[in-house]
């Protein structure tokens, strides 16, 4: 069954990899396939949090949406009265 934001493209001649983009197709990792078996690439798609469709045109459920994304690690410093700045919620994703 096909997995929501997976794209599958053949490129004859080509080692198979698997290409992570951002949301704004920016490339973030590139993983190469040519020495695992299907059953290992299924396990990594799944690991990676891509969401696996019951049908071709089955909807998504809301919170899958923007998946496999993953909200950005925080990168501010203390904030000036010396506290540590709130957490980022989970599924939040402040980069959209």
């Amino acid at each position: 069954p096909p997995s929501h934001n997976l794209e599958m493209k053949h490129l004859p001649g080509a080692d198979p990899e698997l290409v992570l983009l951002s949301h704004r197709y920016e490339e973030l990792e590139r993983i190469p396939l040519s020495d695992m078996t299907r059953e290992e690439i299924n396990q990594l798609v799944q690991e990676l949090g891509f969401y696996r469709k019951e049908t071709p045109d089955a909807p998504v459920p809301e919170e899958f949406q923007f998946a496999p994304a993953r909200p950005l690690p925080t990168l501010q410093a203390p904030a000036a009265d010396g506290k540590t700045p709130p957490k980022r919620v989970e599924g939040e994703h402040p980069e959209l």
